[in-house]
């Protein structure tokens, strides 16, 4: 088929399938000596993946580390093993993030109540 039947079929526009294919996340089956790309039904099957994938919070680079995993092992089980492995470090990562922000929202509300007692002080004063 080609880009434009390939398109319609995952749901994706012509330019997300050519930025894809740049970043490697999927290969024309063929190119025509006009320079024209067509692809087989594990194009289709390659986009499928890769929005499931970004629905579980991968970016395209983690996407790109994983995606060869499901189609060279037919049990999708190594590349359920990387994303597992993914998903693992950016709740690691998340939680670290969780903790900052949390000590910055004590840090917020204690200068806020510093502020407070300061503007209630110079009012006395005044």
């Amino acid at each position: 088929m080609q880009i434009g039947e390939l398109a319609q079929r995952a749901g994706v526009s012509h330019r997300t399938i050519h930025y894809y294919e740049r970043m490697g996340l999927l290969r024309p089956a063929e190119r025509e000596g006009a320079g024209y790309r067509y692809y087989d039904g594990q194009a289709v099957q390659r986009l499928e993946k890769i929005a499931a994938l970004k629905s579980l919070g991968l970016s395209l680079e983690e996407i790109s580390q994983v995606i060869d995993l499901y189609f060279d092992d037919p049990s999708g089980i190594k590349g359920k093993e990387e994303v597992l492995k993914i998903l693992q470090t950016q709740l690691q990562a998340t939680r670290s993030k969780l903790g900052e922000m949390q000590a910055f929202e004590r840090d917020l509300v204690a200068n806020i109540a510093r502020m407070k007692t300061l503007i209630e002080v110079a009012r006395k004063q005044s």
